[in-house]
């Protein structure tokens, strides 16, 4: 069994989430009952943004909750959806009145809570809204999925509706905002180590010695193909190549990349692999308005790499340098 620096691991969640609150208790705090977090000042008077998903992401979600991005963040279980009860709550203790948009990524079982817990909220007259995320290029289906998985590009989408609903949007505005996210933005990771679930016997998936994976999931779902481990040049150009193929992007066309670390790489490893996709993107004639590096949608401890690439226009390029008090996407 892997080392894990835990106590009870039936009690990771719900201590990740006390020792996160206590860290940013200037702006979030944790709903009674739930694994919800929410902004300290909720209800704010616009339309409020909620995502969650299995607990292991991090950052990802509650990383995000603050002015200029989510309201509230449910986290379920390590990998596991949260319950459409917790996300229910989460709907009651952020609405303000002008309608709730839930970003959710898709995996069947987040959608299906999701589904169940606005279907809830609407019986008590509260206005909800939705839209999936499906931004990976690298398998149709999957374990837990109808079409393409829903990864780190879903991070461009609380940063989009989140700037266009802090600017008070209607609850129409915002999904339209993160529509035009998820349709132009794409993903596609590689994994060179497995993760471990905290209570777990073995890893979620087994790579041997010099060898990687080509499409990995956050869950660790099995990717397009097991392969010889290669150097990282020749991993961000297959990587690029295949989002490249996905994306309508014309030469002198601007761009948002991401770099996402998936938990267990070091920062020297992402920055050798941005420096290769920013060559490759440039002598394309793309050009790269903004470029993040680092840990935004991770998988516990896996070793590896997404690359996302969001083609911007000059309404995405307002919202995404919109003030927000989240550093992450600074």
């Amino acid at each position: 069994m892997g080392k894990k620096l835990i106590n009870n691991p039936d009690n990771v969640v719900r201590e990740m989430i006390e020792g996160l609150i206590m860290a940013e208790n200037d702006h979030l705090e944790k709903l009674n009952g739930y694994n919800v977090i929410i902004r300290k000042d909720a209800p704010v008077e616009k339309v409020a943004l909620i995502s969650g998903g299995g607990s292991g992401h991090e950052p990802a979600h509650a990383g995000y909750v603050g002015q200029g991005m989510l309201d509230a963040a449910v986290a379920g279980e390590v990998f596991t959806s949260p319950t459409p009860d917790a996300i229910f709550e989460a709907i009651k203790a952020v609405d303000s009145g002008n309608g709730i948009l839930l970003i959710t990524k898709n995996y069947t079982g987040d959608i299906m809570n999701f589904e169940m817990a606005a279907e809830m909220a609407e019986t008590e007259g509260i206005v909800v809204d939705q839209v999936v995320v499906n931004d990976d290029v690298a398998v149709k289906d999957s374990l837990y999925t109808s079409g393409r998985r829903g990864v780190a590009g879903t991070v461009f989408v609380h940063k989009i509706a989140g700037a266009k609903a802090a600017q008070g949007a209607n609850l129409k505005e915002v999904k339209r905002s993160a529509e035009k996210v998820i349709k132009n933005v794409r993903t596609k990771g590689v994994a060179i180590n497995p993760c471990q679930l905290p209570a777990a016997e073995k890893t979620t998936f087994n790579l041997a010695e010099a060898e990687m994976e080509m499409g990995i999931g956050i869950h660790g779902e099995p990717g397009t193909e097991k392969t010889k481990l290669k150097k990282v040049d020749q991993i961000v150009d297959s990587l690029i190549s295949d989002i490249l193929a996905d994306l309508d992007l014309k030469k002198d066309g601007k761009i948002a990349l991401m770099i996402n670390g998936m938990g267990g790489t070091p920062l020297m490893e992402l920055y050798i692999a941005n420096r290769r996709a920013n060559q490759i993107l440039k002598d394309k004639g793309l050009k790269i308005h903004k470029n993040y590096v680092g840990e935004y949608m991770t998988s516990l401890e896996m070793e590896g790499l997404s690359i996302t690439i969001l083609k911007l226009d000059s309404g995405l390029i307002n919202l995404l340098e919109a003030e927000s008090e989240i550093s992450l996407l600074k």
